[in-house]
């Protein structure tokens, strides 16, 4: 089951971020005109793909007694990335925020 989210910059939607069976993905919208998620994913190709899980948002996930404390609260992997992101999606530090796409 691939999971989707929706990255935001200052809560202007700015691009898909897909869990695919391979890896992952992220497509810039066709829309969207503003500045890059960050310096690693700039807007001149508009999709990214990724085997492992992608530097820029693995550095915003917590580490140490806040890892423990956010898998235990809510009861996830410490493998599963994308779900701690989609966790604490609103409350990242910086511009980006991501939000869940339901199905």
């Amino acid at each position: 089951m691939n999971r989707r989210a929706l990255i935001l910059i200052n809560q202007i939607p700015t691009a898909e971020f897909v869990e695919t069976e391979s890896g992952y993905q992220i497509k810039y919208l066709d829309d969207y005109s503003g500045p890059s998620v960050s310096l690693a994913l700039p807007l001149q190709k508009d999709e990214y793909v990724f085997s492992n899980f992608p530097p820029f948002f693995d550095g915003l996930l917590p580490e140490g007694i806040m890892l423990e404390a956010l898998l235990k609260k809510f009861k996830i992997d410490a493998d599963d990335y994308f779900g701690q992101l989609l966790i604490l999606g609103n409350d990242l530090v910086g511009a980006v925020t991501v939000r869940e796409i339901s199905k």
